[in-house]
């Protein structure tokens, strides 16, 4: 169990009567380009997203809509994941991964490859997430897990992907 001391800090600010906290969430390249992709409303142990909509393009790809930040090699698409998920971060932060995953597909591609998936694994370092991009075909999720398993993706799914090799292997949310 990854538990956070961030998650920790916010469900004590709670349980004290302090407001939620906003953090913003940035997708980050090597070469320390950034670019906004939410705000995260953290309350307690749970959290909502508003994803910011200005990087964002709308793409119709492998006949299915998309939205895509539009690098100059590689676009990053999102991909909301489509199953049941608690948005609870009291335990760990894994519902928070779920939340942010990615699929890449060559900027010059009609469609994309379900193995090109982009999952951040993430890290509490302090007073922001750090994630770290992990590889992972995403046809993990394409058929509803059993009911009542919320986590169907394992650490065997994951591949720890080379920063060098990706556009945007960070993802910051302070």
């Amino acid at each position: 169990m990854r538990r956070s001391t961030l998650a920790m800090t916010l469900l004590v600010a709670a349980q004290a009567g302090h407001a939620e906290d906003v953090r913003t969430a940035w997708l980050e390249s090597l070469a320390g380009e950034r670019i906004e992709v939410a705000r995260t409303t953290f309350d307690g142990s749970g959290y909502e997203i508003d994803w910011v909509e200005a990087p964002f393009a709308d793409h119709f790809l492998s006949m299915r809509p998309f939205r895509c930040i539009e690098g100059p090699e590689k676009h990053w698409c999102h991909v909301p994941y489509p199953y049941e998920i608690r948005r609870d971060i009291g335990e760990d932060l894994i519902d928070l991964e779920y939340d942010f995953l990615f699929i890449w597909k060559g900027a010059a591609e009609y469609g994309i490859d379900t193995w090109n998936g982009v999952y951040y694994r993430l890290e509490d370092e302090g007073e922001r997430l750090i994630g770290r991009l992990h590889e992972i075909d995403m046809n993990v999720i394409s058929a509803p897990p059993p009911e009542g398993d919320l986590r169907p993706v394992r650490e065997m799914d994951l591949e720890r992907g080379d920063p060098e090799g990706h556009w945007l292997p960070r993802l910051v949310i302070e």
